[in-house]
């Protein structure tokens, strides 16, 4: 039976403008069938929306592409208008992240209960709850989601802004146990690039290389703009085995 389309309240409204329009249509409207909502939030008057969306249409798009979906929508009461933000993320706790960092409270946007698996353990629970507080310290530099095995995980690799961090480079891992509908998050730190790309081809080719322990990212009060010299070249997204 064919799942109900997520209602983005737009009936009556006009993108602003006829870019905002087409890419809204590219990035949002051509999947809304294909969109399942697993968080949402909407301020009084409507003026602003957000969401957690999960788009099933990357099943069947490039192998390991993110598949969750953070939403800003921003409306115009008077003018009928929308304007609208998204960003394509692999862990809930980012695209939760991105949205509390545009404004949206953070206890409004958690996933309710049974929306997915659940945290298998306290350190799981932890690691989210930073996440989606201090998620936007990080830059993503790639990250990959295997969905087709008995034991879906997903991979992410990222990057301090801070330059003065001293694991600047992170790794996620998070693993799925499909039959107890529960997962599991770890997070592993490593001081050069290389470090990082080493562990992330030996985990694909098959090597159980343990993370190394990464203490909680330092606060400071305001973060540097991130580097001008160019990212380093991304990992591979999953070597051959």
């Amino acid at each position: 039976m064919p799942q109900a389309e997520p209602d983005l309240r737009l009936d009556g409204y006009e993108a602003v403008n006829a870019r905002v329009e087409e890419t809204f249509w590219q990035h949002i409207a051509i999947n809304l069938d294909m969109l399942t909502v697993l968080a949402k939030h909407h301020t009084d008057g409507d003026q602003h929306s957000y969401y957690v969306l999960h788009n099933g249409a990357v099943t069947w798009g490039t192998p390991g592409d993110p598949q969750l979906v953070a939403l800003h929508l921003q409306r115009d009461p008077a003018a009928r208008t929308f304007r609208f933000q998204h960003a394509t993320l692999p862990l809930p706790a980012m695209a939760q992240s991105w949205l509390i960092a545009r404004g949206c409270p953070t206890d409004a946007i958690r996933l309710p209960p049974g929306m997915g698996t659940s945290p298998a353990d306290g350190a799981t629970r932890a690691l989210e709850e930073r996440l989606m507080s201090d998620g936007d310290h990080f830059a993503l530099i790639t990250s990959y989601t295997d969905d087709t095995s008995a034991l879906p995980e997903t991979t992410v690799f990222l990057r301090a802004l801070d330059e003065r961090a001293p694991l600047p480079f992170r790794v996620l891992l998070e693993e799925v146990d499909v039959e107890a509908g529960t997962h599991t998050l770890r997070e592993g730190g490593f001081t050069t690039f290389e470090a990082a790309t080493h562990w992330w081809e030996n985990h694909w080719a098959g090597e159980a290389l343990p993370l190394p322990i990464a203490p909680p990212q330092t606060r400071h009060s305001s973060l540097p703009a991130p580097p001008a010299r160019p990212a380093p070249a991304t990992p591979p997204r999953r070597p051959t085995r």
